[in-house]
């Protein structure tokens, strides 16, 4: 099989989908890996690196999507390389369809099969493939947001930690898992007052058992959410249903619950967000102003640390992309259930179920595309 990784060209993307480590496993198992030129310099790898570990370079994307029978990336194809893909072609990347309507009719006008890193699971109901990036962003979200509340950004001046005679900032993360977990123990490294939010009675047993008195953690409802936001200087979303549009849990209104100047940090954005007032922002123009509440939306959080961020992921999708080169799309997912709940598109048909319910088309099951295909 030749497997192609393109350079990615969303705004300030500089992860790459396949790292130097990766194309040596791949060519001993007989597959030749195509690396379009300059693919890896964001994340600090050069063509040379890429050559030594047996790759062969390509001087165009359109040289790679032409000639590669499985295309690896990091995020969603954009418009330019949605014309690209073919019928038959294998797309192994970030998707996040639920709240992308056009992506999703090229990818379903384009034939090709897509399978989405954000869906594939594992035995203990995690999503591997999202994990990593969701450990980098939860770890990111303090210190971009920390960054959001100096004054010079339009937040409220307030310091993390305090100093002697002055509090800490106040931070609230609403949602308790990967995202929510790490934001909430790199918050409370910082010297934060920290609040962590969640449904999940296990889940907040598991926090206390674990992290003690590192942070405190509360049963999200109304009237703790309330509470919680007028006392905030930092709100965290960091809330996830696999494949799902995110669901709204602040609304506008909510916001004049705030105080002036606080700010918020919308991990999930790349599901649509789970702020009313969230839009997805860019490294290079990262946070807006909204009733007097500072937003901070980067889709693309992880890219911020490209070569820590490239790393985790190869390390996690590596197995699969081989088990893919190995035995083909059809026959790594009837072997492996976890991956075939990565599929979210094949040949004109969409193939997750939440995708369908969230733009509201029609989806077979997973299943019956592998057995039909």
């Amino acid at each position: 099989m030749i497997i192609g990784c393109p350079k990615e060209i969303k705004p300030q993307e500089y992860r790459v989908g396949l790292t130097p480590n990766a194309a040596p496993e791949a060519v001993a198992h007989g597959h030749q890996v195509l690396v379009e030129a300059g693919a890896g310099l964001g994340a600090g790898f050069t063509d040379a690196d890429y050559v030594a570990a047996g790759a062969t370079l390509a001087d165009t994307a359109d040289a790679v999507f032409a000639e590669a029978d499985m295309i690896v990336k990091v995020k969603e194809p954009q418009a330019v390389e949605l014309k690209k893909l073919r019928d038959g072609q294998l797309l192994f990347t970030y998707l996040h369809l639920a709240p992308d309507p056009d992506q999703t009719r090229d990818l379903l006008d384009s034939g090709c099969t897509a399978i989405a890193y954000e869906t594939v699971t594992d035995a203990q109901g995690g999503l591997p493939l999202l994990a990593p990036m969701s450990e980098v962003a939860g770890r990111l979200a303090p210190q971009v947001g920390a960054w959001t509340l100096q004054k010079a950004n339009g937040g409220r001046g307030v310091l993390m930690g305090g100093v002697p005679g002055v509090g800490p900032a106040k931070v609230v993360v609403i949602g308790g898992g990967v995202v929510g977990t790490n934001a909430a123990r790199v918050a409370a490294g910082m010297g934060a007052d920290v609040t962590v939010l969640d449904r999940s009675l296990p889940r907040l047993r598991y926090l206390d058992d674990v992290f003690g008195q590192q942070f405190r953690n509360r049963y999200s409802s109304a009237g703790a959410m309330a509470e919680l936001l007028a006392e905030a200087d930092m709100v965290v979303g960091a809330v996830l249903i696999p494949g799902a549009e995110a669901p709204k849990l602040v609304s506008r209104a909510d916001l004049a619950l705030m105080k002036p100047g606080a700010a918020i940090v919308d991990v999930a954005i790349d599901q649509g967000g789970c702020f009313e007032t969230s839009r997805a922002t860019t490294h290079q123009d990262p946070i807006y102003e909204v009733d007097g509440i500072m937003h901070y939306c980067v889709a693309n959080m992880p890219g911020a640390v490209a070569r820590t961020s490239t790393i985790a992921l190869g390390n996690a999708t590596m197995p699969f992309l081989l088990a893919l080169a190995n035995k083909g799309w059809q026959r790594a997912c009837q072997d492996d259930p976890h991956l075939l709940n990565g599929l979210n598109v094949n040949a004109g048909q969409l193939t997750n179920a939440a995708v369908g319910a969230a733009l509201g088309l029609d989806a077979i099951t997973p299943q019956s595309a592998v057995g039909s295909a």
